[in-house]
């Protein structure tokens, strides 16, 4: 597979009030290959959102570097979309204007075909009238997943985007997006506090350690889809990234 995102030694900081700094990433290093999703599992405040700011353009590192596709990430493009928990969809305006709104210099017809293929894509095509107020929290995270494709991003950077909702539409929402992913798929970079999420959907998954943050161990889940954490595989990523977070203790 050709490499999509390579982070090479990024060190990140930020000034401490009344002095100092306040490391946050240091030494990052990783590929992750087109079309890969690869999941940061690590404890809160860690740098997981920081280091998704970097990759996504909003941040710069203050060492090392970051390539997308072999060129510099210097600033936000729509090659690379970041989802957000707190979301970013517009609540006054309907979920097809929320779609049309952020494609910029396209005609109308293709505006129109597009909101409404990935209306469809997410399962929404019967509420885009609907404001987003009106909607599930299921549904607006599935607007919000729309509105990120729509504008045909290369890689999308996904922070805790279901830590909001509850477990079975959590669960119903990683469905979601490993059908999406088979329809569409994209680079992509998922922080999850759930185990289990980053089981069920990561291709490889970073276990990360306190702040300052480094990468601790590199998982490969090999298991085909659809997984079951039930599976005596499942069972064992999950017990050892659990102690590698020092949850579980010998």
């Amino acid at each position: 597979m050709s490499v999509d995102l390579d982070v090479r030694d990024v060190w990140k900081s930020y000034p401490r009030h009344g002095g100092g700094v306040l490391p946050v990433l240091e030494g990052i290093s990783f590929t992750v290959s087109r079309h890969e999703l690869v999941a940061l599992v690590g404890p809160s405040g860690c740098g997981k959102s920081t280091l998704l700011d970097l990759l996504a353009g909003f941040q710069r590192p203050d060492r090392g570097s970051i390539l997308f596709g072999g060129e510099a990430v210097a600033d936000p493009s729509p090659k690379g979309i970041l989802i957000t928990q707190s979301g970013s969809v517009f609540p006054w305006i309907s979920a097809r204007r929320n779609l049309t709104f952020v494609m910029n210099g396209i005609p109308a017809e293709e505006k129109a075909r597009r909101a409404s293929h990935y209306l469809e894509l997410v399962g929404l095509q019967e509420f885009a009238s609907a404001f987003p107020y009106q909607l599930s929290g299921g549904m607006v995270q599935r607007l919000e997943l729309a509105r990120a494709l729509v504008v045909k991003p290369d890689a999308l950077y996904m922070d805790e985007p279901f830590g909001s909702l509850d477990a079975l539409t959590r669960l119903r929402m990683r469905q979601e997006l490993l059908q999406i992913r088979r329809d569409e798929p994209q680079t992509t970079v998922l922080v999850t506090h759930d185990v289990d999420e980053a089981i069920a959907l990561a291709d490889r998954i970073f276990v990360l350690s306190e702040r300052p943050m480094r990468i601790k161990q590199v998982i490969e889940v090999d298991i085909e889809h659809p997984r079951s954490m039930a599976d005596p595989r499942a069972v064992a990523f999950k017990d050892f990234i659990l102690h590698q977070l020092g949850v579980i203790e010998d």
